[in-house]
């Protein structure tokens, strides 16, 4: 039994709002299994799926499970490329009842998977071999049958044998199917730029509580095509198939086929709804630009989440006839706030939106984050409602430091509200940098550089200062065929309105930035990059009107 935050008081007020129900993720599949068995439910570049095709399968994969002994709230961990079989043993996981732990991303090495199933006591893992940082030269089912909790391994690279991954001509018994959707169902790492990775908890309905909010609020019909850009390791993967689920759409997934790039796929499919974060963004609107292409397929929304908007990307899928869906979240609670379809265009580019049904955010003072401050004021961003994870998995005082003395989640985000309730992100509380006292937010400049038309991403960060503690580094990736300066970069963010005072004094351009597996610049590699001589930032500064400041 896993020790969770759940309270019967809250869960009662949620199930009488809605925002929680009776459904289970299986309880869903199941249903557009019998109400339109021949629509289509999943997608990857090898197969397409029925919603009853996808059904048989989890059956079988929940067989399987049960064959071996996995047992109730026992941990299963998916080690998988962006395949419909990740998406299956998950399914499979809700039908049995078992906890699924599938944010074990491509990046990882085996020693990494090796200390994460040893975490979590894992009973069963699905993997390909030769998938990961390093597999080439390391075997990850070498170390996970050596864990004394395992029972089950299953190889998606192997044809047929010990490790074969079940297929629907499998039929083993099954126990009944779990019907609570209290349960926990969900163990996701992390994906933070800083620190130890914490297991987050979800179960059915705080996970469905989200996609169903998503699905009212934009309209995802059983006509919608949803692509996930982001893979299903990620939670924005996840978000994926809630909503998949809550409207009974094909998801498709980011497998694309060979000679191909992510905007044929998207066209091929037949995308209407695209779900990723800003990068991807902007990759695609660069491949767009090259091509000439001045419409992206069939689609008509494109959600953006994980890290800060910059305006001029939300602004050109605007100007395209794309609605972008301007989303702020994090794996312990999703993607809670958002943009809705009747927002300007001012609230679309400059802000989060407002929170979904089942929700709450208000901001709170930085020094003291049981004080909540004034509407336009920047704070800590907190938040709690239905939405929110059952704790972190074998860390009580991680799950405690997490909530001020009043309740609420702190998200370790700085923001402000306006008096609508939308969301402004100001940024990181970590990521603020402290030049000789004054506070600055690198989200501020970011924003900004990223209106030039040379650069195609911007990164600010801190290089340590022996003075004044911190001076800002600015780092950006310029478009394809531009050339960019550090003083006209100056000139520009002075144009469009940055402080003298939160100038950069360093500048690099950079090939690529370092990313976590969800698309996330890594500040804190920047920071190790600048500091070892991997990179090297000039120093420049600002000799405007500001020259002798």
């Amino acid at each position: 039994m896993l020790l969770t935050l759940h309270d019967p008081r809250r869960a009662s007020e949620y199930y009488a709002c809605g925002a929680w129900r009776d459904d289970t993720l299986y309880g869903l599949l199941r249903r557009h299994a019998a109400q339109a068995p021949a629509s289509w439910a999943i997608r990857d570049s090898r197969r397409r799926l029925t919603w009853l095709q996808l059904a048989g399968w989890v059956d079988a994969v929940a067989g399987a499970l049960h064959a071996a002994g996995v047992r109730h709230g026992q941990r299963v961990c998916v080690w998988l490329p962006n395949r419909v079989e990740a998406a299956v043993v998950f399914l499979a996981c809700s039908r049995n009842g078992y906890v699924c732990n599938p944010s074990l991303h491509h990046n990882h090495t085996v020693s990494d998977i090796a200390q994460l199933m040893e975490r979590v006591q894992a009973a069963a893992l699905f993997a390909q071999r030769g998938y990961g940082a390093d597999a080439a030269r390391e075997d990850v089912f070498a170390r996970a049958r050596a864990l004394p909790s395992m029972k089950l391994l299953c190889d998606l690279a192997a044809p047929d044998g010990t490790f074969a991954f079940p297929d629907t001509a499998t039929q083993l018994p099954l126990p009944e199917p779990e019907t609570n959707p209290d349960q926990i169902v969900y163990l996701a790492f992390t994906s933070g730029t800083t620190g130890q990775p914490k297991g987050v908890l979800h179960s059915d309905n705080t996970l469905l509580a989200n996609g169903r909010a998503m699905v009212a609020d934009w309209d995802v019909t059983r006509d919608t095509v949803l692509y996930s850009h982001s893979p299903l390791s990620h939670h924005i993967g996840t978000v994926a198939i809630e909503q998949s689920l809550a409207a009974g759409c094909e998801l498709v997934l980011h497998d694309v086929p060979p000679r191909q790039r992510p905007l044929d796929w998207m066209v091929e499919t037949g995308a209407t709804y695209v779900m990723g974060v800003p990068t991807h963004a902007i990759d695609v609107l660069a491949d767009m630009r090259t091509r000439g292409m001045p419409k992206l397929g069939r689609v008509t929304v494109f959600y953006m989440a994980g890290s800060t908007i910059p305006p001029a990307v939300a602004q050109a899928f605007l100007d395209m006839g794309i609605k972008p869906q301007n989303v702020y979240g994090m794996t312990e609670n999703g993607s809670h706030q958002y943009t809705l379809p009747g927002d300007d265009a001012r609230v679309v580019t400059e802000t989060c939106g407002r929170a979904c049904a089942g929700y709450e955010t208000r901001i709170w003072d930085t020094g003291n984050p049981d004080r909540e401050v004034a509407v336009g004021e920047v704070g800590e961003i907190g938040t709690r409602g239905a939405l929110l994870m059952l704790g972190y998995f074998n860390n009580q005082f991680a799950t405690e430091a997490s909530f001020n003395a009043r309740g609420w989640f702190m998200s370790g985000d700085l923001g402000r509200l306006d008096e609508r309730g939308n969301l402004y992100i100001v940024g990181r509380k970590k990521d603020l940098i402290i030049r000789g006292g004054h506070n600055i937010h690198p989200a501020t400049i970011e924003n900004l550089a990223v209106r030039h038309p040379a650069v195609a991403k911007a990164a600010a960060f801190p290089v340590p200062d022996e003075r004044l503690g911190e001076r800002v580094c600015l780092a950006v990736i310029a478009r394809e065929g531009a050339r960019i300066a550090g003083p006209e970069l100056l000139a520009h963010l002075h144009e469009h309105g940055l402080s003298r005072y939160d100038m950069p004094e360093y500048f690099i351009v950079l090939d690529a930035f370092p990313l976590t597996p969800s698309g996330k610049i890594l500040k804190r590699e920047l920071v190790e990059w600048a500091r070892t001589g991997r990179a090297r930032p000039v120093p420049v500064r600002w000799t405007g009107e500001a020259s002798n400041a």
